[in-house]
């Protein structure tokens, strides 16, 4: 990997790869997600009830609008399609949970949600998130796969809260 030397590859490299989480030699989309469990818990923690669902959707949209704007860059940067150190979509992904699934204790949607979103993200064996990731590029083929496995990991968390709610608490 090419370290950037002007400024903006610089600032397009540590916002892409998520403050650097997604440099990492290992698991780079796992650490760069935890930028998303970052901004979560500082949203969930710092903010008043009332603000916090608009502060999550708007950290999403900023993430997403980031992913857009930055995955040509990344693409050409590392000379791949969806470099697994641009890690945007991840972050996106995590922040897409909480979103859509609003029960329970900080601690355990963390937990959950984190968990189940990467096995899902990881994997992708739920339909349509491996086709996404295969047949769609761009933009939108960074992002879509993972909100889609984003959404498999709060339907699940709704599931098991459906049928045992003490485990959110």
């Amino acid at each position: 990997m090419n370290y950037p030397e002007k400024p903006k590859q610089k600032i397009a490299l540590f916002i892409g790869s998520a403050c650097g989480l997604g440099l990492s030699p290992v698991l780079p989309g796992t650490c760069g997600a935890l930028l998303g469990v970052v901004i979560h818990a500082a949203v969930v923690l710092a903010l008043p009830a009332a603000m916090k669902m608009p502060a999550l959707l708007t950290a999403f949209a900023l993430v997403c609008a980031a992913n857009h704007v930055l995955t040509p860059w990344a693409e050409a940067y590392w000379e791949r399609k969806d470099p697994p150190h641009f890690v945007l979509d991840e972050v996106a992904g995590y922040l897409f949970v909480p979103i859509l699934f609003r029960e329970g204790e900080l601690l355990n949607v963390v937990v959950w949600g984190f968990t189940l979103f990467r096995i899902l993200d990881i994997f992708k064996f739920l339909p349509p998130a491996r086709l996404i990731d295969k047949q769609l590029h761009g933009p939108w083929g960074v992002l879509l796969d993972d909100l889609v496995s984003a959404g498999y990991a709060a339907w699940i968390m709704s599931i098991v809260y459906w049928l045992a709610p003490g485990v959110f608490a």
